[in-house]
Formats: C-alpha cells, structure tokens, sequence
C-alpha cells in the first residue's frame, strides 16, 4: 500500500471510462433526448398502436402502464420486509453456520 509524505493513502485517480465527468454527462444527455423523444412519440403515435385495445386501456390511455409499473414496484417494496426475513442468511451461512439468528450481537435489524 503506498503512503504519502504526510502519512495518508494517496488518492488513486479514476481509470474506468464511466469515472470521466464529460462521458457520464455526454450519457445523461443521450438518455435524456432519447427519453423526450420516446415521450412526443407516446402523443404521436396515440391513436395508430390497437384497433382493439383492452378496456383499461381505452379508459386510461397511456397512463395504463406506468400506473401499472407504480402498483407493482409499490407492491414489492411492501412484501421486502417479510421476503427478508424469509431469505436472510448469517455471513457464516456457507461455512456451516445455519440460518440467520436477529439476536446475535452484531446482527442485523
């Protein structure tokens, strides 16, 4: 490990091309256009998709899906807590440690 003169890590400078500042802008721009584009397209393009869509969909128009997204991303962060205590492992778990014990000291919440 290399120190500097006053004793402290030196700070290594990044190296992988998403640690450039200009790259992950010049991304987050592309990812914006794309997204405004892909956006007036939804209005364009409003009534050429479905000639028979479903009724939600007629009712709703486009908001049917990420209303849908919402519900179900909503449902997931709401079944997290039980899943956790159903799937959770001790760090030992693969050295033969068995499942997670909550009053362990040092354990998790």
């Amino acid at each position: 490990m290399s120190h500097g003169q006053d004793g402290h890590h030196e700070v290594k400078p990044p190296e992988g091309w998403m640690d450039r500042p200009d790259t992950v802008k010049r991304l987050l721009q592309v990812f914006y256009v794309l997204c405004g584009v892909l956006f007036l397209a939804e209005f364009l393009l409003l009534g050429a998709e479905n000639a028979h869509p479903h009724p939600l969909e007629e009712r709703m128009r486009f908001f049917v899906y990420p209303v849908y997204g919402f519900i179900s991303f909503w449902f997931l962060v709401l079944v997290a807590r039980p899943m956790r205590t159903l799937l959770i492992r001790s760090e030992d778990y693969y050295e033969g440690g068995g499942a997670y014990r909550g009053d362990e000291e040092g354990g998790h919440d």
